[in-house]
């Protein structure tokens, strides 16, 4: 019953990737699955460590940085106030460096200045620059006089 061996070392790594998320563990405990469907269909132990290392070296060579490299990726959408950071609002009370008001996305939000020694009128138009819990902070589209 090698495969039984198997088995139980796919599943020992597949639960320590659970909780590293290194994705090493998670290759090798697919490497201990197919030694385990090797050892299941009779191939020797020099055939089910064969196929171990030759699962785990594609794996760790070619599946490992190519998922490293997807999963340091940005992801395509912005999501809650994420996706505010660089529309235009419309300043509805006056905007300084501590307060302010401003109609974004159908919304009044709070805002202020993102250059602390302006004061944008009411009526101007701004960029949201960033998001500081639920306050804007905003630049106007066109310099001020």
């Amino acid at each position: 019953m090698p495969w039984y061996v198997w088995l139980l070392a796919a599943a020992a790594l597949g639960a320590a990737e659970f909780f590293t998320l290194t994705l090493v563990l998670g290759l090798l405990a697919g490497a201990a699955l197919v030694a385990a469907v090797v050892a299941g269909v009779g191939v020797g132990l020099l055939g089910q460590l064969l196929a171990l290392t030759a699962v785990a070296t594609a794996g760790l060579v070619l599946v490992r940085p190519v998922a490293l490299r997807h999963m340091a990726q940005q992801p395509l959408t912005r999501e809650g106030s994420d996706a505010l950071i660089g529309r235009r609002a419309e300043v509805v009370r006056e905007v300084t460096a501590t307060h302010g008001l401003i109609k974004l996305s159908g919304e009044e939000w709070s805002a202020r200045a993102y250059d602390e020694s302006l004061v944008i009128p009411v009526g101007a138009l701004v960029d949201v620059m960033e998001i500081e819990g639920a306050t804007a902070v905003v630049y106007p589209r066109e310099l001020l006089p």
